[in-house]
């Protein structure tokens, strides 16, 4: 990340045009990292309490804590990585949606080729006021998540008009 790629401007934008997430959906990446890091780690007591009564050698037992110790090293850095990365642009013909930790996947999504459009929003998401947009078309699925919930249904709104717009405008 030494580049300026990522770099936002004061006005919201990177120099490319994409906008960036609001600081609080770096807070709920964190928050939701936790719930699986706790629960990853209560699985990882059990199994360090029990697999020598059940008969495992210790040939399993440091391939475990090996992946256990690179599994918390990736919930704890993952979110601020995934944060800064994380890019969406809504243009007149289509949606572009930049993210990845390790591997950055670019998502461009042709607006004419909109079918449905979801605002969804779990407990997480409810508890910072975020939602993300699930966009299908043809050929799959696209989302933009971690929105404020306001600017979700803003987008979902906006894209639902112009693609009525072209239906019309074709019949």
């Amino acid at each position: 990340m030494a580049s300026d790629e990522f770099a936002i401007g004061k006005d919201g934008l990177t120099k490319d045009g994409y906008r960036a997430l609001e600081k609080r959906a770096r807070t709920s990446m964190y928050l939701r990292n936790l719930i699986v890091l706790a629960i990853s780690l209560a699985a990882y007591a059990v199994f360090t309490s029990y697999y020598g009564e059940i008969g495992l050698d210790a040939i399993f037992f440091w391939p475990v804590t090996a992946s256990m110790i690179l599994l918390v090293i990736y919930l704890l850095v993952a979110p601020a990585i995934y944060y800064a990365r994380y890019r969406y642009r809504i243009g007149e013909d289509r949606i572009d949606v930049r993210r990845g930790v390790i591997f950055i996947s670019h998502e461009i999504v042709p607006v004419e080729r909109i079918h449905q459009l979801e605002v969804s929003r779990g407990p997480i998401d409810n508890l910072f006021g975020l939602a993300d947009v699930t966009i299908t078309t043809a050929g799959g699925l696209a989302s933009i998540q971690y929105l404020e919930k306001s600017v979700a249904e803003d987008i979902a709104d906006s894209l639902n008009a112009y693609v009525n717009k072209i239906v019309k405008e074709r019949s």
